[in-house]
């Protein structure tokens, strides 16, 4: 039997759906949501990103920026940019897309970002308050985030419980694989994180109710790694070569080796159309989320 396929972009378009209701009512009050994105130099995969982005904010109704800097913007500019965007009151949310040019310290830039804008997650701040469970405050990742509710409908459809539940998370990255552990440890999940140092990666695989793959290596977990009826969340995107396309093509594929899984698994997410999609509705969720702290609105739990 095969498992449930967790279409991301139906879970992604309700979720936007929801952010633009919750945007009109806020314009209704006089707060227009603002989101500003920062890109500097001209790496075709951060042009393709930026763009779905600042396309999700103009369907949601938000006050949309775009900073298109050359590359060789100097990190003083990118600062200047920044400190402006955090002092005016229509921003609510600043994104600054990575990676960088390898003259900018990107650390550096993300600390510089105010952390109640910060719709990435990524400020120190944020990953503190997440670290010490104060999700009310903080804002989060936004992959995680989107994860952690396509988590949350695989459980409903097969009547797994969360709480108590065995998770293991391969990948240690603090964009995705930390957070997430915090997110799943959050729910009351038994968490292991899983990296490259792991004696026996794939018996620690097998133990998981819920393993989730972000380690960015193309079809690395193997069906032989899925304990059977598990919810499996693939969070990597890997550019493969396709021959079969012809010369010089390449196809998407995950971290996991979807084939295999889709008959062990209880619920899967594809690559493309799962994890991806939610990625960008989580960061118009968290402008919505930043948006109402600044203003002392309410806003939806999403």
């Amino acid at each position: 039997m095969s498992a449930i396929i967790l279409d991301g972009g139906a879970v992604a378009a309700a979720t936007l759906a929801r952010v633009e209701e919750t945007a009109r009512t806020f314009i209704e009050k006089g707060v227009t949501p603002g989101l500003a994105v920062v890109l500097v130099g001209s790496d075709p995969a951060s042009q393709v990103y930026v763009g779905a982005k600042g396309k999700a904010a103009k369907q949601c109704g938000f006050h949309s920026l775009q900073f298109d800097l050359p590359e060789s913007t100097s990190e003083a500019e990118l600062l200047a940019l920044i400190d402006r965007l955090n002092k005016d009151p229509a921003v609510h949310g600043i994104l600054v897309q990575l990676p960088l040019p390898k003259a900018i310290d990107s650390a550096r830039v993300l600390e510089a970002v105010d952390p109640a804008k910060d719709v990435d997650g990524f400020h120190p701040v944020n990953v503190g308050l997440a670290a010490s469970g104060n999700f009310a405050r903080a804002l989060i990742p936004c992959t995680p985030a989107g994860s952690m509710i396509l988590i949350d409908r695989a459980c409903e459809a097969l009547g797994l419980r969360l709480d108590g539940a065995e998770a293991v998370v391969i990948g240690r990255s603090n964009i995705v694989g930390k957070p997430m552990a915090q997110l799943l440890l959050a729910r009351n999940c038994t968490v292991t994180i899983g990296h490259s140092r792991t004696r026996d990666l794939p018996e620690v695989a097998r133990r998981a109710d819920v393993l989730v793959a972000a380690v960015g290596r193309p079809e690395m977990v193997r069906g032989g790694w899925v304990k059977p009826g598990a919810v499996v969340i693939d969070v990597g995107i890997n550019r493969t070569p396709a021959p079969e396309k012809g010369e010089g093509k390449t196809r998407l594929v995950g971290d996991v080796a979807f084939a295999e899984a889709l008959g062990v698994a209880g619920a899967i997410t594809p690559v493309p159309g799962g994890v991806g999609k939610m990625t960008i509705a989580m960061l118009m969720a968290n402008t919505i989320v930043a948006a109402a702290r600044a203003r002392g609105l309410h806003a939806p739990n999403f």
